[in-house]
């Protein structure tokens, strides 16, 4: 018996060892687990482990048009994390749209100084012909700098030449305000831009023609202050418009043009145009999220299939012009060529069209618009004297809008041609590509806002003119003896820069040059002599 039992007290102390292996192993990958847990757990309540989500708002809120769109959901992702500010504010005060903000911020931009680094290449220069406030400069202005723009050289007149908002913009690093003095327009009255033709067609007409004389000698300008710090790129650009460069590695202006090939002279930014979904907005920049793109980045039987429905009866694809903006690489003999390109009095520049990047143009993009345009030409409600100020056609409508209309009438007449409200037609529209979501700039702008940078801007200003003050007040004290007033002549100088600007009589000399003319403002091509087909929805 005992021969008989031996194998098998072998055989189950065998199988109880087998099993006592195998439990220890599901107890130690048990354990495991549950001690790093703990350990973690720890680490984490002393304080030694932060949580990324912990940095976030937890009231995270959705850009405009996210919540409805599908074509917009990818982006929720990816922005999601910046906080709305209000659009519910009727206020247009300055102070308060550039001061608004919510819980969230972005945190790369606290801290910064946002001075230029003339040491980073290429080195960006923009110019621009402004009468606007603080509220739409400022964000316009620091967005460009994130970017990286260098330097700015900013012709003021109207509000932005007053002096509580262009103390503001003078105390800001890299930013160059010229006023239109009595003293500028002589030495413009110079230039040689009045001996040749290719303006010729815009001299002595109003409103936009004049506008668009006196931003071309401004570049004329321009293109010399820029050469003389050092800037190797030129843009003229509106401050209702903002750069979008994409195509890039990272979203910058500068990563954009360094990777240009050195034998381009000039880069074509294709205009994209807002699409506002409402009458009330009150900050463009931070409240517009839609926008029709350029001809030039869509398929043709896209663009002309939906023609008919992207125009919605107004005369042209766009509100207003359609053929862009430009960079300009600075060299010998650079001209301007109009305020939407360039050229070169010796050669014919080489130039490219980016294919993805684009300037957004946020044009009638508040109801107030249509007045505020209206305003600043003193031209009658007529159709030949309308013809005769403004360049396209859907300015001279809205003029004649503004001009004659109830502003009951006025802003039914702003939601049928202005504002898409229809979520259907903006639904099919952005599917196919002729409508898109583009929320970069936004954030940006509402990260600018979060940060206190526009209101710490006034304020260092606004210190920075007391100091000014008080400094004249001792000049004049010190001075007064010697019969001198400093601080008269300084009045006066302010007084003499914020005078309207005058019509001089110019005489404009013949030439034999047979140069192209100025492009003017464009709209994009009709459907003219293109044969339209039906599409599916």
């Amino acid at each position: 018996m005992a021969g008989l039992n031996g194998p098998l007290r072998l055989q189950a102390s065998s199988t109880t060892s087998s099993a006592s292996f195998a439990s220890r192993i599901v107890l130690l990958l048990t354990a495991l687990p549950l001690a790093l847990a703990a350990f973690a757990f720890m680490l984490q309540w002393r304080g030694e482990i932060n949580d990324p989500s912990s940095a976030w708002p937890s009231d995270r809120q959705t850009f405009p048009g996210m919540d409805n769109s599908p074509i917009g959901s990818s982006g929720a992702s990816t922005f999601s994390s910046v906080s709305r500010s209000s659009s519910s504010s009727s206020s247009s005060d300055c102070v308060e749209i550039l001061s608004r903000s919510s819980s969230g911020s972005l945190p790369y931009y606290h801290g910064s100084s946002y001075d230029s680094d003339l040491n980073l290449r290429p080195r960006i220069c923009i110019t621009s012909s402004t009468s606007a406030g603080l509220e739409q400069i400022l964000p316009w202005l620091y967005f460009h700098k994130v970017i990286g723009v260098s330097k700015f050289l900013l012709f003021v007149e109207g509000t932005a030449a007053k002096p509580d908002v262009s103390a503001v913009l003078e105390s800001i690093p890299g930013v160059k305000v010229i006023y239109r003095t009595a003293k500028l327009e002589d030495k413009q009255a110079k230039s040689r831009i009045w001996n040749e033709t290719w303006l010729s067609n815009f001299f002595y007409k109003p409103c936009n023609y004049e506008l668009f004389v006196k931003q071309s000698l401004n570049m004329e300008m321009a293109i010399v202050m820029a050469r003389d710090v050092g800037m190797d790129w030129i843009i003229h650009l509106d401050t209702d418009e903002l750069l979008h460069p994409v195509g890039a590695q990272e979203y910058s202006l500068r990563q954009l043009l360094s990777d240009v090939p050195s034998n381009v002279d000039m880069v074509i930014f294709p205009n994209y145009e807002s699409s506002i979904e409402r009458d009330d907005i009150k900050d463009p920049f931070s409240e517009i999220s839609m926008f029709k793109k350029n001809y030039d980045h869509l398929p043709k039987e896209t663009y002309f299939g939906l023609y008919k429905e992207a125009t919605r009866g107004n005369p042209n694809y766009f509100l207003t012009y359609g053929n862009g903006k430009s960079a300009a690489r600075i060299q010998d003999h650079l001209r301007p060529n109009g305020a939407h390109r360039w050229h070169n009095y010796m050669k014919t520049p080489n130039e490219i069209k980016l294919e993805e990047a684009a300037v957004l143009h946020y044009t009638y993009s508040k109801f107030s618009d249509l007045t505020s345009r209206r305003n600043r030409c003193g031209c009658k409600p007529t159709k030949d004297d309308s013809k005769r100020c403004f360049m396209l056609e859907f300015d001279r409508t809205a003029f004649m809008i503004a001009s004659t209309a109830s502003k009951e009438e006025m802003l039914r007449w702003f939601h049928e041609h202005v504002v898409w409200d229809d979520k259907q037609l903006n639904l099919k529209l952005l599917r196919k590509g002729i409508l898109t979501r583009i929320y970069a700039p936004m954030s940006i702008i509402r990260g600018l806002r979060d940060s206190g940078i526009f209101t710490a801007t006034i304020a260092s200003a606004s210190s920075q003119s007391k100091q000014k003050l008080l400094s004249s007040m001792e000049n004049l004290q010190n001075s007064s003896v010697a019969g001198q007033n400093p601080l008269k002549d300084d009045l006066l100088q302010q007084s003499t820069s914020q005078e309207s600007s005058k019509a001089t009589a110019r005489k404009v000399l013949e030439t034999g040059s047979n140069e192209d003319g100025a492009v003017p403002p464009l709209s994009p091509p009709e459907t003219t002599g293109y044969q339209l087909f039906s599409r599916p929805d």
